[in-house]
């Protein structure tokens, strides 16, 4: 069964469907949750709400619109509301390598204790970045959204993507580096 499919038996009243998107989706919606707010029981209330605000509201839901970007944006957009609302996100105070080669490079790596201290020092370094940045990032390597997409998803121009993609990548180098500097 199929988005759409799901989407029209919601709309009709089988509320048990609700758990096929759940299912479907609730695994990397945490993941972006998580990597937005640092904080797993958080990041668990913040799909849970989601996938309820959607249930809720699934009548003025358009299905000629694609179920997944809506959703991800909404998770987004809750977490970042969640982690402003908590003083959650860290600002950046102050570049080796850029996020697809450090997670290229932890694919190949046969260690897993060095994949889990490169995987942490992504994530670390994450956390640092302002709001707007760690979305674009997350966005572009963790949902694997094209520019277009992630324009329409922020609302954006695609130049305004590309220019804070670049800014992020740059502050995340620079981080990276710093943290690699001080092993």
């Amino acid at each position: 069964m199929d988005d759409v499919q799901i989407i029209r038996c919601l709309k009709s009243g089988e509320i048990d469907k609700i758990g096929l998107l759940v299912t479907r989706y609730q695994i990397k919606a945490l993941r972006v949750a998580f990597l937005i707010t640092h904080d797993k029981h958080v990041a668990e209330d913040i799909v849970q709400e989601t996938f309820i605000r959607i249930f809720r509201n699934v009548r003025q839901f358009d299905e000629n619109r694609p179920f997944e970007p809506y959703l991800m944006r909404s998770v987004v957009n809750a977490s970042l509301n969640v982690a402003r609302r908590e003083k959650r996100l860290v600002s950046l105070d102050g570049n080796t390598h850029t996020v697809g080669n450090l997670l290229a490079r932890a694919a190949l790596v046969e260690s897993q204790s060095e994949y889990a201290r490169i995987e942490q020092d992504i994530l670390s370094a994450l956390s640092q970045l302002p709001p707007r940045e760690r979305v674009v990032i997350i966005q572009r390597y963790y949902l694997e959204m094209s520019e277009k997409e992630m324009a329409e998803a922020l609302n954006s121009a695609p130049g305004t993507i590309k220019w804070l993609l670049n800014i992020a990548r740059s502050h995340l180098r620079t981080l990276l580096r710093s943290e690699r500097s001080a092993e």
